[in-house]
């Protein structure tokens, strides 16, 4: 049976099903007229750890900026004590990475496994232990000796045993998908020796000592018999199987299962967006956020692919496909891929007509949280093709070792595993494993090494009970251990990590504390889905080249750390200083020891250059913004963005403008909405803000932002660095709050405010906005929004503009209260705000002037200069406004049981800084404010355990030969520079009143 031969187009009708009666064992084969390439040993020799030397000289020793390139692989000697304990020469398999089992220690445990089940084990006519290749002359290759045998890999041991489950296995099978849902392995379909094997779920239960095969009852219709297809567990919970070949054609559907609802049953999705095309052949993983990334694949036209596409599922249910951004090296079929954190490490693969994917190409990585592909050399900026050969790899031993298709691979930890595959005629046997460093460089788990090596008096480089080994290179270049009650907090991670593991999941499905329940069957699939949630999210210390895309914890009960909002592990918090006094409650809401800053760029591109700062080490943190020398943003950033159908102003809006890497401000100043659409944003989001109370009630994990004023360059660069509100971003997982001050100052206000308010449409119960004292008319009028409008939009539909939006502003809400410990608003209590239901009393819409002391309050009332100065003293911002000591804020909390406010509404130097002990924090997320302050930007990230990290950016230096700096962007630029100059700033905390200062409310 010769069902995939690549040398001329398929026909619709597959002949993988018309030979269903050959006696061969034969399942679907592909024709490579590659050279015979001589069969890879078995791995007999000595035991040798995974991260082997060889493998550490390879990888550079010092951290570099951006993106890590792709790994190089290496050779395992595993361990067979009989021969057949080894999987052998085989293709068309699976590998799957199954968590440990127990508690480290104690009796039964169970370490880390790889499960590589089925697939073909000799080529049709050729003996499996010979290893040689079939003829050059043959139509194709044909693979024989489908399997359904189970051998495992003891990442601990690092040996290879084959193991006989109990229960009836399924019937021997190749090309079939298996995934892993907790501490079990789920099959489905294939093709065998009979033809397309049936469609039914088969669990291999590893909970036990000895394994059991069960069949999982599923009700209704299905995915169907099918081969070649994807399957994954996304978010810990759906079983998702895609695409493939039913034997007549490719697909292109996607069927979901969820396993917290009984009885079981398939479901058909219709995702929204553009998905993936009919294709087999092309492979999937989730990352731990619950994105599913679909890669590669081969279409109807037997085309191999290269684009990629993210599924993920909204908090209202709805699915949608986003086209994954980044430039592939290369098309590709039958590879295989694996996500490390929020890197999906690609590797091998077919191009067709007898070609493989080779040179550097060979190994691939997609960085989501960079949007770049890269291999071995270089971050990819074009397709590598017409590079292919049958000797380009030549001379390169390592990229020979990847030049293989019809593998497996698994990731456990930051390491990748690959076992055999199809090179050239040859089933290989190989083991194959690399590390990925960029997941190395970024966590903190190092500390956590070195902290239980020196507990238990083990030598240095080795985890008790880990799979991993942490090399002298990885060491030298992580922070050292921190003392006991310290937080070392880890730099920016991608993918957000969805804390909220068991919200979704009924009581019967709980995960049991203490000692791990024994499963007996498919009855405790979800028990087994959160078990691994646990227990591998406590060993993927959360990766990050260039962005934070997710700020949920998840717990690490192994080693007794905690979590932050950046996915990274860490050690015990500590607590705000005197955060007992005033009997304000100090369990909750805590704030990192340590912030996360992204360093200015000296030149070039940003490289993401990421640092770790003790908040205590902030210099500026109380200094007051002094003015320096001007310095413009730029955003001289690569465009790599999904792509939308834009089929409203929300969804043209966001298409045109969310672009957090991509992003250039516009050669031509016009803007790019008309009146008529800005009354359909502006009615969109009207309706939504209206049916909102004064006072939101919002959930953990949420990101706030400060003040924005127009400064949309560093709005984009904030979603660039830590995470964007997008479905290819972190939308699904975690809410955005922005703390008003939307417009005015910068030169891109139209930006800001219409892309807040799109994105509030289209995520209206996750983006939350709140009201600033400049989104009021007769503040924007003066300080640059209307002049804004009038200059990009003309004089007429300019002022009609800024006159719609400005009725809009009169019902933003006007605070937000977060897990009712946490209250945030634009200004701060003032003298009259004692309760938080004065602030819910507040009736909308609301002007300023109509509104009472209260509205003036919280708009406009600042802290004083430092915890010293107590009670009430008048303000600099003008007559009739107070700045509140340290006092009024406790007063405040203990009178509303609250333990922290947020406020925006002042420039500070390093973006954020505490007041009363760290029970007020003040947030600013513009930089370079009116381009004199060059102070830094910031937000917070609030994770589910209630811990407040810090997250900063600083100033841009100018981009040479940029449109920012071209005579034309001078021109245009000259209406906000001499505004800026006629008005400076809002009086900035602790600096003198400038007589006659017309930036003050006094002469407003």
């Amino acid at each position: 049976m010769d069902v995939d031969s690549s040398m001329a187009p398929e026909a619709d009708h597959d002949p993988a099903v018309q030979n269903q009666s050959t006696a061969a064992a034969a399942v679907e084969g592909e024709q490579l007229g590659e050279q015979p390439q001589s069969p890879v040993s078995p791995a007999t020799q000595q035991p040798q750890s995974p991260a082997s030397p060889q493998s550490q000289q390879q990888q550079q020793q010092t951290p570099v900026a951006g993106p890590r390139h792709a790994p190089t692989y290496t050779v395992v000697n595993a361990i067979l004590e009989k021969k057949e304990d080894g999987p052998g020469p085989r293709c068309g398999h699976t590998l799957t990475a199954v968590a440990a089992v127990g508690e480290e220690g104690s009796p039964g445990y169970i370490g880390p496994r790889l499960i590589l089940f089925g697939g073909a084990t000799a080529l049709e006519g050729n003996s499996a232990a010979s290893g040689t290749p079939s003829s050059a002359g043959s139509a194709g290759i044909r693979l024989a000796g489908a399997t359904a045998d189970v051998h495992c890999y003891d990442i601990l041991t690092n040996k290879w045993s084959r193991i006989t489950p109990f229960g009836e296995p399924p019937t021997p099978r190749a090309a079939h998908v298996a995934t892993a849902v907790g501490t079990m392995v789920v099959i489905q379909g294939g093709i065998g020796p009979a033809g397309l094997s049936a469609e039914d779920l088969h669990v291999l239960d590893l909970t036990q000592q000895r394994p059991r095969w069960h069949r999982v009852v599923v009700q209704g219709p299905g995915p169907g018999p099918r081969y070649g297809h994807v399957m994954a567990l996304v978010g810990q919970r759906y079983l998702m199987a895609i695409g493939g070949n039913d034997g007549k054609r490719p697909l292109a559907d996607v069927w979901a299962l969820d396993t917290a609802a009984k009885p079981y049953e398939w479901r058909k999705l219709e995702p929204e967006g553009e998905g993936p095309p009919p294709c087999m052949y092309a492979t999937a993983s989730a990352r731990s956020d619950g994105l599913l990334l679909l890669c590669g694949g081969r279409d109807a036209n037997s085309v191999p692919l290269a684009s990629a596409y993210g599924l993920a599922k909204h908090r209202d249910g709805r699915w949608e496909w986003a086209i994954a951004p980044g430039v592939s090296p290369s098309p590709r079929y039958q590879h295989a891929a694996v996500f490390v954190n929020a890197r999906l490490h690609v590797s091998g693969g077919a191009l067709g007509g007898g070609r493989m994917v080779e040179d550097s190409s060979s190994v691939a990585v997609l960085d989501t949280a960079a949007g770049v592909w890269c291999d071995t050399k270089s971050v990819v900026t074009s397709p590598r093709t017409g590079r292919y050969s049958a000797d380009a790899a030549g001379g390169d031993a390592a990229v020979e070792l990847t030049r293989r298709c019809r593998h497996a691979a698994a990731a456990v930890g930051d390491l990748i595993f690959i076992y055999g595959g199809l090179r050239g005629g040859v089933l290989l046997d190989d083991l194959l494993v690399a590390e990925d460093l960029a997941a190395a460089e970024t966590t903190t788990a190092a500390s956590h090494a070195a902290a239980a090596a020196a507990q238990s008096n083990l030598p240095p480089g080795r985890l008790p009970g880990r799979y991993g080994f942490i090399d002298e290179r990885t060491r030298q270049i992580m922070p050292e251990a921190a003392p006991d009650g310290a937080v070392v907090l880890g730099n920016p991670v991608a993918p957000p990590v969805n804390g909220d593991m068991y919200t979704d999941i009924s009581t019967e499905n709980a995960l049991l504390q203490g000692s791990r329940r024994l499963s007996k069957g498919v009855e405790y699939l979800v028990e087994a889905s959160a078990a691994e949630a646990e227990a591998i999210s406590a060993t993927l210390a959360a990766a990050k080249a260039r962005q934070v895309n997710g700020e949920v914890e998840l717990p690490d009960r192994d080693r007794g750390s905690e979590a932050t909002p950046s996915g990274k592990q860490i050690s015990t918090l500590i607590k705000p200083e005197n955060a007992g006094s005033n009997n304000i409650p100090s369990a909750g809401v805590r704030l990192h020891h340590r912030a996360v800053v992204v360093a200015a760029e000296t030149g070039g591109a940003l490289g993401g250059m990421v640092r770790q700062l003790s908040i205590d080490q902030f210099e500026n943190e109380g200094r007051r913004v002094s003015y320096g020398t001007p310095e413009s943003a730029t955003a001289a950033r690569k465009l790599l963005d999904r792509q939308m159908s834009i089929n409203s102003v929300p969804k043209k809006v966001i298409a045109h403008l969310l672009k957090p890497r991509g992003w250039k401000p516009p050669v031509r100043r016009q803007f790019f909405l008309d009146c008529n659409e800005i009354a359909d944003l502006c009615d969109s989001a009207e309706r939504i803000f209206s049916s909102e109370p004064s006072v939101l009630q919002l959930r953990a994990p949420i990101k706030i932002f400060g003040d924005l004023h127009g400064q949309f360059g560093d709005l984009m660069r904030l979603f660039d660095e830590y995470g964007s509100p997008s479905t290819a971003g972190d939308i699904a997982y975690i809410d955005y709050l922005f703390l008003g001050d939307y417009v005015d100052r910068g030169q891109h206000s139209l930006e800001t405010i219409s892309l807040l308010l799109a994105l509030k449409v289209e995520y209206s119960q996750n983006v939350h906005l709140i009201r600033g004292n400049h989104e009021a008319a007769d503040i924007n009028a003066l300080f640059g929004f209307r002049i804004e409008c009038i200059e990009r939009m003309g004089e007429r539909d300019g002022i009609w503009a800024w006159h719609r939006i400005n009725r809009l502003f009169n019902w933003l809400p006007l605070a937000a209260l977060i897990e009712k410990k946490i209250i945030c608003m634009h200004g701060g209590i003032g003298r009259s705000i004692n309760h938080v239901e004065q602030i819910e009393n507040l009736q909308r819409p609301i002007t300023m002037e109509a509104g009472s002391i209260v509205l003036m309050d919280l708009l406009w009332s600042d802290p004083t200069e430092n915890d010293s100065v107590e009670g009430l003293r008048p303000n600099a911002r003008g007559p009739g406004l107070v700045t509140f000591g340290p006092d009024r804020v406790m007063e405040f909390c203990n009178n509303n049981d609250l333990q922290l406010i947020v406020r925006a509404h002042e420039c500070v130097m390093d973006g954020f800084e505490r007041f009363a002990q760290g029970h007020l924090i003040t947030l600013f997320s513009a930089t370079n404010y009116c381009g004199t302050a060059n102070n830094a930007g910031a937000i917070l990230v609030l994770g589910r355990d209630l811990v407040v990290v810090p997250k900063l950016i600083h100033p841009l230096p100018p981009a040479i030969s940029s449109p920012e700096t071209s005579p034309e962007r001078h021109i245009e630029d000259t209406w906000m520079q001499e505004l800026n100059a006629n008005r400076p700033p809002t009086p900035t905390r602790g600096r003198p009143q400038v007589a006659n200062d017309r930036g003050s409310l006094a002469w407003i």
